[in-house]
């Protein structure tokens, strides 16, 4: 399905902040005008553009330009440096930027192949509207399904590029995998989506070209605001959302009076991902929503996919479920298959193949000789085929031989009261190699104090093993996170290891 063959008069998606709708009749003249504007531009099937935008109107509208003429789209972080969009722009191969003028200071493209249009700009020759405004908003004549080409968020290291085949398909063509989370979230046109996270992160640009695929209608949040988020759901009979377990712990830490305060009888499906929920902030949330709170786990390479349903959760608690696309493997370092209750690497069989756009060595370090493929993730799977993750290799603290796996300590730390954020790393040790340190946002920051940071590790040596604890506690107003959910932990170890040798690149 696409924008045309939706009632015109029904509305695609909203703006929660202003409230600015816009119908299916003008996403379809929009996004023709747009197809119209590529191909003018020289753009065909196989070529691509890139979006530095922020969640506003006419992000959809420039995306499904893109979708309808078999174009790559590749959206970029806005919280990304000038280096980081002018490699993305250029590993991208895209021809053209799509921006505002705040976004585009300081960023030099002149060695790029690309043009820029502003949708600020004051000359008409540079301008989105000015140029897009004159075509047609009839149908491109050589309609085909485009594809997005997103960027990894670069928690790890430079931003990788994910590309797929295009696929050749009639415009309107649902990919498998897309058909899969349809019916198992129960999407219709009668969906209600709040989308909760910025739209060039891949999930939810998916998960709204998804609705707007079915005739749904979209509530999209500029900026992410647990209250506002609530009210949402409220005032738009909000049916399904997503989110981030970063985003359950700000709903939860608002008063009592204010979580209850909003109906929220129309939610069906709350799904979450892009990171492990601890299993305190989870049942929490279940014990206020219900059994509406349904996890996936995947990633921008769509190399493999489980999910896990509230009621299967409540029998497998910690757990983000089982395979839904592609077949689970556990191995070890020298790529030996574990048995089932033993950690190593996950990796997915028979799933979808991809590649880091003109990265290959990146790509074979991903793959066994199999072709099995990982997103980098440690963790084991049950006896029922359960998968449960442990962290990510590159975050794995090595101390004295022994591995310890952050995200068990974060998911102790975040249960105190007290804590709004926590990030735990290893950091230098003459003795040990690397110790661990939690580095911790708090509700008020004005709370911080030796005495706190005591408190807080006898909290978690109550509850997990000593030699997984934090030996210090830093405390911090803000954590380099993105609103997607993941933290930037490189960033964060970087202070802590200059002048010493680490063992992560």
């Amino acid at each position: 399905m696409y924008p045309g063959q939706h009632p015109p008069d029904r509305i695609a998606y909203r703006m929660a902040d202003s409230a600015e709708a816009i119908t299916y009749g003008e996403l379809e003249a929009a996004s023709n005008q747009a197809a119209h504007l590529y191909r003018e531009r020289g753009l065909t099937p196989g070529d691509g553009i890139a979006i530095l935008l922020g969640n506003e109107p006419d992000y959809l509208k420039i995306v499904w330009g893109a979708q309808r003429s078999g174009l790559y789209f590749t959206p970029i972080s806005v919280l990304f440096s000038a280096a980081e969009i002018e490699y993305i722009v250029d590993n991208s191969d895209a021809k053209l930027l799509i921006t505002r003028t705040a976004f585009a200071d300081g960023i030099d493209l002149t060695p790029f192949d690309a043009d820029v249009l502003l949708l600020d700009g004051d000359d008409p020759a540079t301008n989105w509207f000015g140029q897009a405004g004159t075509q047609p908003t009839e149908p491109i004549a050589d309609e085909t399904e485009g594809a997005e080409m997103v960027y990894s968020s670069g928690t790890t290291g430079k931003p990788k590029g994910v590309r797929f085949p295009l696929s050749g398909a009639e415009l309107g063509t649902i990919p498998k995998l897309f058909q899969t989370r349809i019916k198992m979230h129960a999407m219709t046109e009668a969906t209600r989506y709040l989308s909760t996270a910025p739209l060039y992160h891949s999930a939810p640009l998916r998960y709204n070209l998804l609705v707007t695929r079915l005739g749904g209608t979209s509530v999209i949040m500029p900026k992410f605001d647990a209250e506002t988020a609530l009210r949402m759901i409220e005032t738009h009979g909000i049916t399904h959302s997503q989110w981030v377990p970063t985003m359950f712990v700000r709903m939860l830490r608002l008063p009592e009076a204010t979580r209850l305060a909003y109906d929220l009888s129309s939610h069906r499906y709350a799904i979450h991902a892009a990171a492990p929920c601890p299993v305190t902030v989870k049942r929490a949330m279940l014990d206020w929503w219900g059994p509406v709170v349904y996890e996936y786990y995947s990633g921008t390479e769509a190399n493999g996919s489980t999910a896990i349903t509230p009621e299967e959760w409540t029998r497998h608690q910690g757990s983000v479920g089982r395979a839904i696309h592609g077949e689970i493997h556990i191995l070890d370092d020298d790529d030996n298959e574990l048995p089932n209750g033993e950690i190593g690497r996950v990796f997915f069989a028979n799933g979808t193949d991809f590649h880091y756009h003109k990265d290959p060595d990146k790509t074979a370090a991903a793959k066994t000789a199999e072709g099995w493929s990982t997103l980098g993730d440690i963790g084991y799977v049950d006896d029922e085929g359960y998968l449960y993750l442990r962290d990510r290799t590159s975050f794995m603290i090595i101390s004295g031989g022994v591995n310890i796996y952050p995200q068990e300590t974060e998911n102790v730390l975040i249960s105190h009261p007290r804590v709004a954020d926590v990030a735990v790393i290893g950091v230098p040790n003459d003795e040990f190699g690397e110790e661990v340190k939690a580095v911790v946002e708090l509700v008020s920051h004005a709370d911080a104090s030796d005495a706190l940071a005591a408190e807080l590790i006898g909290w978690c040596r109550e509850r997990i093993s000593h030699v997984k604890c934090p030996r210090s506690i830093d405390f911090t107003e803000a954590l380099p996170r993105h609103p997607t959910g993941k933290l930037y932990k490189h960033k964060l170890r970087e202070s802590y290891w200059e002048g010493h040798e680490s063992r992560i690149i």
